[in-house]
C-alpha cells in the first residue's frame, strides 16, 4: 500500500512538474534547438533572460522587465489594502452581532462571484471618467473589488475557528476589542492572514482581462498581458515567451515554498471555521 502511494505521488508530481521543466528548457535552449524538438540542448544560453533584465525599456525583453515590475507594485497594493480590510471586516463579521450580518457578507461574496467581463464595461466608463485608465492606481482599485471580498470570506471563518475565549479574558483585563484584536487575535491569526494574502496576491497577479482592457501602455500593463503580446506579437521567438513564464512563476513559487507551513494551518483553520 505505501509503495502505491508513492508511486501514485510520484506520478502526481511528474504531472504537475513536466510542464513547467519544459518551459525552463525552452527558455534556455537556442533557437535552432527549440525548433528542432530538442529534449535538452547542447548549449544552453541564458541570453533571454540577461535581454529582459539588461534591455533598454524600448525593446521586447525591457518591456516585460517594465510589466514585471507593474504587476508586483498592483498585486503587493492590492494585497496590502485588501487584507487590512479583510482582517477588520472579516472580524467583525465573526465576532459582531448585527442586521443583516450575513446577508452583507454573503453580498461581498457574489460581488466576487460575478464573471469579470459582466463588470468590464461599468469599471471602464468609472475608471474613464476618473481619469485612471492605464495607471496602476486604477488596476489597484479594480483588483481590490476581486480581492477583497475573498480576503473578507477567509478571515471571517478563520476567526471563526479561534476561540473566543481569549478575546473576552483580555477584555476583562482592560482591553479594548480593537486591543484585543492586535493584541490576541491577529498573533493567533497568523497562519489565516499568510494564506489569505498569499491566494490574494495570486489572483492580482494572475488577473488578465482587466489588465488587458484597462491599460494601453507599457506604463501599467501587468505580466499576463506581456506574455500574451510576446505571444501575438514576436511569436517567433518562443524561447522568449517560456522565459517571461518562468520569470512570472518565480513569485508565487517562492511565496508558496517560503510560507509553506502557514498556508497549509491557514487553510485548515478556514475550513474548520
Amino acid at each position: 500500500m505505501r509503495k502505491f502511494q508513492y508511486a501514485m505521488c510520484g506520478l502526481l508530481a511528474i504531472v504537475v512538474l513536466a510542464p513547467f521543466s519544459w518551459l525552463l528548457i525552452s527558455s534556455v535552449s537556442p533557437a535552432d534547438e527549440l525548433s528542432s524538438g530538442s529534449l535538452w540542448p547542447a548549449h544552453p544560453t541564458f541570453s533571454r533572460y540577461t535581454d529582459i533584465f539588461t534591455s533598454g525599456t524600448d525593446g521586447i525583453a525591457g518591456t516585460f522587465r517594465v510589466s514585471m515590475v507593474n504587476s508586483l507594485v498592483v498585486a503587493s497594493a492590492t494585497t496590502l489594502i485588501s487584507l487590512v480590510v479583510g482582517c477588520l471586516g472579516g472580524y467583525a463579521f465573526a465576532r459582531l452581532r448585527f442586521r443583516f450580518r450575513r446577508t452583507t457578507l454573503f453580498a461581498f461574496l457574489a460581488i466576487y462571484m460575478l464573471p469579470p467581463i459582466a463588470l468590464v464595461i461599468p469599471l471602464y466608463l468609472a475608471l474613464a471618467n476618473l481619469h485612471l485608465l492605464d495607471t496602476q492606481l486604477g488596476l489597484i482599485i479594480t483588483y481590490c473589488s476581486i480581492v477583497t471580498p475573498f480576503c473578507l470570506w477567509t478571515m471571517s471563518n478563520f476567526y471563526l475557528s479561534l476561540p473566543p475565549e481569549l478575546e473576552d479574558a483580555a477584555r476583562v483585563d482592560g482591553c479594548s476589542r480593537l486591543g484585543a484584536l492586535v493584541r490576541i487575535v491577529l498573533p493567533l491569526a497568523r497562519p489565516g492572514i499568510v494564506a489569505t494574502a498569499m491566494f490574494g496576491f495570486l489572483l492580482a497577479w494572475d488577473e488578465f482581462l482587466y489588465s488587458l482592457i484597462f491599460t494601453s501602455t507599457t506604463n501599467s500593463k501587468t505580466i499576463p498581458v506581456a506574455i500574451a503580446e510576446f505571444t501575438g506579437k514576436f511569436s517567433s521567438d518562443f524561447g522568449l515567451v517560456a522565459a517571461g513564464g518562468v520569470l512570472a512563476a518565480l513569485p508565487p513559487v517562492l511565496l508558496a515554498l517560503l510560507f509553506q507551513r502557514y498556508i497549509v494551518n491557514g487553510l485548515t483553520g478556514a475550513v474548520k471555521g
